[in-house]
């Protein structure tokens, strides 16, 4: 009888982002979903909020007046006021999410990065823009972070758009195991799935994780027809050699043909996260600037071209 009252509790995931009427990450108009925590540590990362599963304190230094409000209402303590009178962040403690700090912050120089968010929450976010998917052929796409840290969740998710007809896509470092990504692929309209590296040692290099899980993972979702685009990051002087790109396309090469290969999307590295490092108390790796100029990503469009892939270039 005590059970038949029990409520139903929800899981949750945790978030870091919604971006609405994103035209990159995917067909149309789309609502984009950023979950926190990812396995890589990409030296070039661009959203490196989203790299750890937990609640994080992001500080603007240049805003903040030290006027240390936000030191007594901490129950975390990760805020002090310094002997030379300065506000100072404590990025090592664990910040518990309970945003009091950003609150009562006048100056905006603090926001919590993280929420809990439910399937339901959500989805009610996600059908506040149903007119502009529909007009558009857009819809949803899950990102991160890597989202197939949280496949249970991510399926769920999923499978409720696909039952309220919204489109879906998630991109994907593809490193996970095969079980959590095709828990996700019979949901999934579109997988987004990176090549970082095409050499295993150099990838391991740059991201801290080798790829033969991932290549192994793009093979399977390409062999079981799912649908997926290639979306390559690139970096002069680290991926964009002529023997990088032929050796890429020599591994898609088998797949070239089939329908449900969409083509490559090259990424030209950009430099729209590096300040976000310094409110989280991080070092940003790369010191030169490896951007490639339109000639170069042409050159390389080229090389693809040849082999009569289909290949495009995403600028942010």
């Amino acid at each position: 009888m005590g059970n038949a009252n029990l409520v139903k509790i929800e899981k949750k995931a945790m978030i870091f982002n919604i971006q609405k009427y994103n035209m990159y990450d995917g067909p149309g108009v789309r609502t984009l979903v950023f979950f926190k925590g990812c396995p890589l540590r990409c030296k070039w990362c661009a959203n490196p909020e989203g790299l750890e599963q937990k609640y994080q304190v992001m500080f603007k230094k240049d805003s903040c007046i030290d006027c240390g409000a936000c030191v007594p209402v901490c129950p975390a303590s990760i805020h002090t006021i310094s002997k030379e009178l300065k506000h100072e962040v404590i990025h090592s403690l664990d910040c518990i999410g309970c945003r009091k700090c950003e609150n009562i912050c006048t100056e905006f120089a603090l926001s919590i990065v993280g929420e809990r968010k439910t399937v339901s929450e959500l989805m009610k976010i996600i059908e506040e823009d149903r007119a502009f998917y529909d007009v558009s052929g857009g819809g949803v796409t899950l990102g991160g972070g890597e989202v197939l840290m949280q496949p249970e969740f991510a399926a769920n998710l999923l499978m409720a758009c696909k039952q309220e007809g919204i489109n879906t896509a998630i991109e994907t470092s593809g490193y996970t195991n095969l079980e959590s990504i095709l828990k996700v692929a019979k949901f999934t309209d579109l997988f987004l799935f990176d090549i970082k590296q095409i050499d295993s040692e150099r990838h391991y290099q740059l991201t801290g994780v080798r790829n033969e899980q991932i290549l192994g993972n793009l093979k399977e979702l390409l062999r079981r027809r799912y649908n997926v685009k290639v979306r390559m990051p690139l970096l002069k002087g680290i991926n964009d050699n002529q023997d990088e790109i032929e050796r890429v396309i020599s591994f898609l090469m088998p797949f070239r043909d089939y329908k449900n290969f969409k083509g490559i999307y090259l990424l030209p590295y950009h430099k729209l996260g590096v300040n976000k490092y310094t409110q989280l108390g991080k070092k940003y790796l790369i010191k030169e600037d490896p951007s490639l100029s339109s000639d170069e990503l042409d050159i390389i469009e080229n090389w693809f071209e040849k082999y009569e892939f289909p290949v495009g270039v995403i600028k942010h």
